[in-house]
């Protein structure tokens, strides 16, 4: 790589960085597979058979007397471009390691990246046009594919900026949005991501010619005339009004999915099963976690947004209560807005909740900066950041002791944890259970024998204050119990006075 690559180089208000910088700096800890915590290995392998991969040559071999076609394919080349403004390279930089790591996730290879000094975009090409310039040659020298934008691009900026690099441009959402696509397997993930999609999609649609015009009209002269009359609206007005449908009809989809979804959580209340969900920052373990706590086998990969479908899962404390866990999709710095939109009613999961597992990787640069990003997504989800939090310091085997501790501190009552080695698991399912709502009716009775399914549901959504004593007459119960427990009590004529007398 050239001078004008390493680290520290500037020109013109510009900073080259050293792609052995920014490449994969947030996927640096290998993943090891093959453990209970891991999740579904064949989900995992599916997913990576998909990348397509370096080296291939075309070519026909012969093997056996069968023709086996080798094609051509290779990993998307990128370049990454970026905007700094006073005193804040730093955290572009980092914002530019992040994008690295969302480019190699969708599939790509990260061959540099740009960042130049400047307060706002240019309002043509997003770069100054020197720069634009600049990065033209960069793209032409390394034989990149795509240039990769770290901020939302206005449509006319994209279309300058392709005119002078010559090659395909997007930006960090449309990059989200891919990734989203292609990890998303339940119906409801698909619908929710295409209807984001579409929404990123509308503003940016683009004519291509008179070729696409449908208002041809009686104009004999330019070659039209009868038969030619078309419906009045031009392709661009046709494929707007088409999308529009179409994210009518998501819209309608997704809302039908919402009554299960609600239902589930009502059934929830009305057993008065408390709800925990795992929050945190894309690649901070929130998937790992679950699958230690109640080994749900979902899937886990070393790569941003693996997991963009819900999953929920029931446990129990360590003194015998249940409660559902569910695990949900990450969050990123400045994560659009369409996906925050769409996913909402997936989002109305934390809003539910009766506590928030949010999720730090610890062994990261800068776990402070991802408890804000998450804590700033929660807090446009009504009732989110209401509920009680544990913070859970993931990785923590990988982590500097130090920087534990320091989190530690700056966090009261978090627990550091280690899904690889177990390390900090019981001492989280303690946390878990001291912090979940307890039942408030204490009852003190004899329940006959004939009625053990009473017993049962004391049992299981009820948290014993003394062990069942069995006498001749029946089980006498000391115990904690939730309403619907204690009426259905009173149903059976067992409580004729008040429960706690």
């Amino acid at each position: 790589m050239s001078d004008s690559n390493q680290p520290g180089a500037r020109g013109r208000g510009a900073r080259n960085l050293d792609v052995r910088s920014i490449r994969g700096t947030a996927l640096q800890a290998e993943a090891v597979y093959g453990e209970d915590w891991s999740g579904d290995s064949l989900a995992r392998e599916t997913r990576s058979s998909l990348q397509r991969v370096a080296g291939l040559d075309a070519g026909i071999a012969r093997e056996e007397g069968v023709d086996v076609e080798y094609r051509r394919v290779r990993l998307e080349r990128v370049v990454l471009i970026g905007l700094s403004g006073r005193g804040a390279l730093a955290e572009a930089e980092e914002s530019l390691r992040e994008l690295a790591a969302l480019a190699e996730t969708a599939g790509a290879v990260v061959l540099d990246g740009l960042v130049q000094r400047r307060s706002l975009p240019d309002p043509a090409t997003y770069l100054g046009s020197g720069k634009a310039r600049e990065l033209a040659g960069i793209v032409e020298r390394l034989e990149a594919d795509t240039v990769i934008a770290d901020s939302e691009l206005a449509p006319s900026q994209r279309r300058e900026l392709e005119d002078v690099v010559g090659v395909k441009v997007i930006d960090r959402t449309a990059l989200i949005l891919d990734i989203f696509a292609r990890h998303a397997t339940s119906r409801e993930g698909k619908a929710q991501v295409e209807l984001a999609q579409l929404e990123y999609l509308l503003p940016r649609l683009r004519g291509w010619g008179e070729s696409m015009s449908r208002q041809a009209g009686g104009r004999v002269a330019s070659g039209a005339g009868i038969g030619s009359r078309g419906p009045g609206e031009t392709q661009l007005e046709l494929d707007r009004r088409r999308i529009r449908t179409r994210m009518a009809r998501l819209r309608r989809d997704i809302r039908r999915m919402e009554p299960a979804r609600r239902q589930r959580r009502a059934e929830r209340r009305r057993t008065s099963t408390p709800s925990a969900v795992v929050v945190g920052y894309t690649n901070a373990g929130k998937s790992s976690l679950l699958n230690r706590l109640t080994g749900a086998g979902v899937l886990v990969e070393n790569a941003l947004f693996a997991t963009v479908d819900p999953t929920v899962r029931r446990a129990e404390t360590p003194s015998g209560r249940a409660f559902t866990l569910t695990d949900t999709v990450g969050f990123v710095r400045r994560l659009p807005t369409q996906l925050v939109e769409a996913f909402r009613s997936t989002l109305e999961e934390a809003g539910a909740a009766d506590l928030l597992l949010h999720v730090v990787d610890s062994s990261h640069h800068d776990p402070a900066g991802q408890v804000r990003a998450v804590r700033d997504v929660l807090a446009d989800v009504p009732g989110a950041l209401d509920a009680p939090e544990i913070v859970v310091l993931s990785k923590c085997d990988l982590a500097d002791p130090i920087g534990v501790a320091t989190l530690r501190s700056r966090f009261p009552g978090s627990v550091p944890v280690s899904c690889l080695t177990g390390e900090g698991l019981e001492d989280l399912r303690h946390a878990i259970d001291e912090r979940l709502p307890r039942p408030q009716a204490e009852v003190r009775l004899v329940v006959p024998y004939s009625r053990g399914d009473l017993v049962s549901r004391i049992h299981d959504d009820g948290e014993l204050l003394a062990p069942v004593d069995y006498r001749d007459e029946g089980a006498f119960v000391h115990a904690l119990v939730p309403g619907d427990v204690e009426g259905a009590l009173r149903e059976a004529g067992l409580l004729p006075g008040d429960a706690g007398a």
